[in-house]
């Protein structure tokens, strides 16, 4: 009694199918998509709110430059070397 064979599952199927059409059957599935990404953009939305990204602390590092080189405005992704005259 506790075993189901695939026929068993087939049958099941055939008569969910019948009962519900299968249009129904594939709106549902739609749904439940949709349900899933829209759960998984949440918890994504909530951990970049917890942790936020770390561009955000870069803006602290690059006032820090600014103020020691004397206000002097410079690109902080310049690589390229400026030895003083």
């Amino acid at each position: 009694m506790g075993e189901f064979s695939i026929w068993h599952w087939l049958i099941v199927l055939v008569i969910v199918a019948m009962v519900f059409g299968t249009k129904k059957l594939k709106n549902i599935g739609t749904d439940l998509g949709q349900a899933v990404k829209g759960f998984k953009d949440g918890m994504r939305d909530a951990d970049l709110a917890a942790n936020p990204p770390e561009q955000t602390a870069e803006a602290p590092r690059q006032r820090l430059v600014h103020e020691r080189d004397g206000g002097a405005s410079r690109d902080p992704q310049d690589t390229s070397v400026n030895a003083p005259h």
